[in-house]
């Protein structure tokens, strides 16, 4: 995870708010993101089936976003 997230995360308690994971990667996917998202805010409910494209596909990945945030409910 970004060292910027760490920071982000480190300045707001997001304890109540949801948090909805995506990312673009190079072959790593979440690599523990998700769990270290949910140890940096245990007061927020953090999703845990959050969307991960490679970067190779992102030109290609609108229908995917769309299903993912459909199944979210949004």
């Amino acid at each position: 995870m970004p060292m910027a997230l760490y920071s982000f995360f480190d300045e707001y308690d997001l304890s109540g708010k949801t948090v909805i994971p995506f990312n673009t990667h190079n072959g790593s996917r979440f690599s523990g993101t998700i769990d270290t998202i949910r140890d940096l805010e245990p007061g927020a409910n953090v999703v845990t089936d959050g969307f991960t494209v490679n970067e190779n596909n992102v030109a290609d990945a609108v229908s995917d976003v769309t299903e993912w945030l459909r199944g979210l409910g949004y």
